[in-house]
């Protein structure tokens, strides 16, 4: 499906329902087929935590996980503990490009037995579940925090627990630290200090419901759409101001261009009054990469420069996100530079017009340009892709008075 968007109004209001966060709800996921007495309200609705479930839930051997990173890196560990089990794990054409070797390689320090199907280093993944015995593994501290949250998840149902020894400067510490609070809130016995995460066995937890708040990656589309327009006044439900999610900085971030948050019970009001730009921003995102696309477009919808660093991981995403960046906003007049891990923004006088957007599988590409058209018009191809964390998204952009309508082919 490829659509047209557009919006010609300068005042935003609206009160919007988003689903439970994807990263908490794939984590309880994990925790609730490793101890049944534990529940979930406010699941996220999107395709990765639908796949997850569905791939718990199969006695198949062949468990496709499609575009889903995080259920091939959780669920890697997850099949590699479960004793007498034998899958192969694979997914879509994209997922078979993306390392997943370091995970491998910890896993098979512990004692797993897991080989590669096609390519080393690669999936598919065949995996024998056994029994894993050994309680001490190292990682590099720089790799994916999924790698690290799949070892932590199931740390307590190992017979001895789990010692994760940290080398080096770690990335989205934030992340790491969601999967610890998440496994402490459901009974299990953990800490995180200086590089060095230890979680205790645990046979059986205590029966519980969790309730997951919904998800800040989500609240970032919102954050630029109030950010790019003239006023806005957007509530958005099941929000906390403590929050265990580390894209939750977009509350400091956005004040930056006029959008102060308010938080009330259980729910967030984003408010945005006519203000003085900024020239440029400057953040380093290496706890919360997830949101530099949308920083970046806002900057692009704006006319201000930005340098977002920290960005090393966006280049095994679903696509490489910073390729993806600079290609889509040069189509609209930008100058973009990158390196491996950097992006930096020139500001833009003017957008060119009738831009063909393309999203590359990647369901952030799709929605963090969607607020660039509170500026200008223009086609978002394969825009069907926001499923993967989002399936409603278009819809809720409709109730903000977005026009949002199929594209002419």
């Amino acid at each position: 499906m490829d659509i047209f968007i557009s919006h010609n109004k300068s005042r935003i209001s609206g009160e919007l329902q988003i689903t439970g966060s994807k990263s908490e709800s794939n984590r309880l996921l994990i925790l609730k087929a490793l101890y049944s007495s534990l529940s979930v309200n406010n699941l996220s609705n999107s395709d990765d935590t639908q796949v997850m479930q569905k791939a718990l839930s199969t006695k198949e051997e062949i468990v496709d996980i499609h575009h889903a990173g995080t259920a091939m890196r959780f669920l890697a560990a997850y099949f590699a503990s479960c004793e007498e089990r034998e899958v192969v794990l694979t997914g879509s054409k994209r997922m078979k490009e993306r390392p997943v070797k370091l995970l491998v390689d910890a896993l098979r320090s512990l004692g797993a037995e897991i080989f590669y199907e096609e390519n080393e280093g690669f999936p598919p993944l065949r995996i024998k579940g056994k029994k894993l015995e050994k309680n001490k593994v190292r990682v590099q501290a720089n790799i994916s925090s999924q790698y690290v949250s799949a070892l932590m998840l199931i740390a307590p149902s190992l017979p001895d627990g789990l010692e994760i020894t940290l080398d080096g400067q770690i990335t989205s510490a934030p992340y790491i630290s969601m999967t610890l609070e998440i496994l402490q809130n459901a009974g299990v016995k953990g800490e995180f200090k200086n590089n060095r995460i230890k979680i205790q066995p645990e046979k059986d937890l205590p029966s519980k419901t969790i309730n997951i708040e919904s998800d800040w990656s989500s609240a970032s589309y919102f954050y630029s759409i109030a950010a790019i327009c003239e006023e806005a006044e957007i509530k958005l439900s099941n929000y906390r101001k403590t929050s265990l999610q580390g894209d939750s900085c977009l509350a400091r971030i956005y004040k930056n261009f006029g959008v102060t948050t308010e938080y009330l019970q259980d729910s967030i009001i984003l408010h945005k009054k006519p203000c003085k730009k900024p020239k440029s921003i400057s953040e380093n995102l290496q706890n919360s990469p997830d949101i530099a696309q949308t920083i970046a477009v806002t900057c692009l919808a704006l006319g201000i420069g930005c340098q977002l660093g920290g960005l090393h991981t966006l280049k095994i995403k679903e696509t490489d996100r910073l390729v993806a960046l600079k290609t889509e906003m040069e189509k609209f007049g930008a100058r973009v530079d990158i390196t491996q891990d950097s992006l930096r923004l020139f500001p833009v006088k003017e957008l060119a017009k009738d831009v063909s957007v393309e999203t590359y599988n990647d369901h952030r590409m799709a929605m963090a340009f969607a607020p660039l058209a509170l500026k200008t018009g223009f086609r978002i191809n394969d825009a069907a892709v926001v499923s993967k964390s989002y399936p409603s998204f278009w819809g809720d952009l409709e109730k903000l008075k977005f026009s949002v309508k199929q594209a002419d082919k």
